[in-house]
């Protein structure tokens, strides 16, 4: 009976066979060229049985019964080790796949991202340049003067003997005639006073307390209402420069520094001598500073310690502020 050998069993067979065989030489060979034999013997081995090219002659019922059960359990070693490689394999080429369809999703997205943001800018520069083209036409362009059409007949006295049929014959179908015209619609503008925010059954300091509170929920729109509506109501109060001051804070919060200075500026010249007239006047040069007026708005900022000498915490966020925008060695 032809059986396959189990390879361990085939190793020590050789190595055995190999010893007994190199016994008698072994004083005239080298141990390392020896061993050198007999590892390349067992990679040769090796091959021949994991090809299942080594049959053997067996009567042995016991031996063959192991050797099948020694291949069976290596069979089924190498069987599940593949299954698991299979396995994970599969779950990689599926990751794979999907992350490449998300990729392609998204480079569509892109794309039509990006031809949307490109229609919209290319609306927006034509809607651009056709409003400069239609302003530039208002400017250089001269009123078309309607050309007076000649109707049959005439509005001036006419004597009758020289008017004949032929001359008021014409294939016109309306005739000129003096009337007057009647007007299809007339437009009129109504002028609504803007809704007033401010209370005014409270007092003048209650007033002010209510439009300086938009300010400190972030409401600053309606705080900028407010504000100006107390500083128009009560411009002489001692507290109209303070409304003032903080009226041109709201613009400054929200980065409106060409609004902010021009109320700062408005607040300089009608509240010189009021209770935020230091912090307005460095506010206005911070400002002035902030839209590109460096020269001018750093003289205000140097200013204030001249025009305010008392007013030390002013002085020192001045010096402060000269120094972040270098007004100090510019002016020196």
């Amino acid at each position: 009976m032809r059986l396959k050998l189990n390879f361990k069993t085939l190793i020590l067979v050789i190595l055995t066979n190999f010893i007994l065989v190199n016994v008698s030489n072994a004083d005239n060979h080298n141990i390392y060229e020896t061993l050198e034999d007999i590892k390349n013997d067992l990679k040769t081995l090796e091959r021949a049985v994991y090809s299942g090219s080594i049959e053997i002659k067996s009567t042995d019922a016991n031996s063959v019964e192991e050797l099948d059960q020694n291949s069976e359990d290596v069979l089924t070693r190498h069987l599940l080790k593949l299954s698991e490689i299979e396995d994970q394999f599969r779950e990689l080429t599926n990751k794979f796949e999907e992350i490449n369809f998300k990729l392609d999703k998204l480079s569509n997205r892109v794309t039509k991202i990006q031809a949307d943001n490109q229609v919209r800018f290319q609306d927006l520069e034509a809607s651009i340049s056709s409003g400069n083209r239609s302003e530039e036409n208002q400017l250089t362009s001269k009123p078309k003067v309607e050309e007076k059409k000649i109707l049959p007949g005439t509005s001036q006295p006419q004597d009758l003997g020289t008017i004949s049929y032929k001359d008021n014959e014409t294939s016109e179908t309306s005739q000129q005639i003096q009337s007057v015209e009647t007007t299809a619609s007339i437009v009129t503008e109504t002028f609504q006073t803007e809704e007033k925010i401010i209370p005014q059954d409270l007092s003048i300091k209650e007033q002010y307390e209510f439009a300086t509170s938009f300010l400190k929920v972030g409401d600053y729109s309606t705080a900028e209402r407010a504000l100006r509506e107390f500083v128009k109501s009560n411009p002489e109060n001692e507290l109209a420069g303070s409304a003032q001051y903080w009226y041109a804070e709201t613009f400054r919060i929200r980065q409106l520094y060409t609004d902010a200075a021009s109320a700062y500026l408005e607040g300089y010249q009608k509240y010189p001598k009021g209770k935020k007239a230091p912090d307005n006047l460095l506010k206005l040069g911070v400002s002035m500073v902030q839209i590109g007026e460096k020269d001018q708005g750093c003289k205000m900022i140097n200013g204030v310690e001249i025009q305010y000498p008392n007013a030390n915490s002013v002085i020192q966020k001045a010096k402060y502020e000269s120094k972040k925008f270098e007004c100090i060695k510019k002016d020196s």
